[in-house]
């Protein structure tokens, strides 16, 4: 299996310093500072990444299972919201997803998308958070 890279600088301190991450493919590459990450400066932080890579994830997930029992997607949209709470920690991350599956009806739908909630990859690297789902059929 691949293995991927990612990296970030810092520069300075917390309060007046600044930094940038990068991915490794050069996809995306953004800065970051105390602003974007614990106010709402502009930027991206890690937690937005992180429910980027989430939202992807299971979307991805949720198709490739869907379709292996022969219930192939049209499309899958995920919103993952990740919150940062005190310590600072991430204290919950909601998922919420629409699909649009031909031939089944919501509650399956529902039942897929818990089982990918608990299979993606990046669901049980953070396995340690708090998870919510909310999943529906358009």
């Amino acid at each position: 299996m691949a293995i991927r890279d990612s990296s970030a600088v810092w520069k300075g301190n917390l309060v007046e310093g600044k930094g940038s991450m990068r991915l490794g493919s050069g996809a995306y590459e953004g800065e970051f500072s105390r602003v974007s990450r614990f106010e709402d400066g502009p930027g991206t932080n890690p937690e937005e990444l992180i429910g980027a890579a989430h939202a992807g994830c299971f979307s991805m997930f949720l198709a490739a299972i869907l379709s292996k029992d022969g219930h192939e997607p049209t499309s899958i949209n995920t919103t993952a919201r990740v919150h940062l709470g005190a310590g600072p920690k991430i204290t919950l991350i909601e998922l919420s997803t629409v699909g649009v599956v031909p031939g089944i009806d919501e509650e399956t739908f529902i039942s897929y998308a818990e089982q990918a909630k608990k299979g993606c990859p990046v669901s049980q690297a953070l396995a340690a958070v708090e998870m919510s789902l909310v999943a529906r059929l358009e």
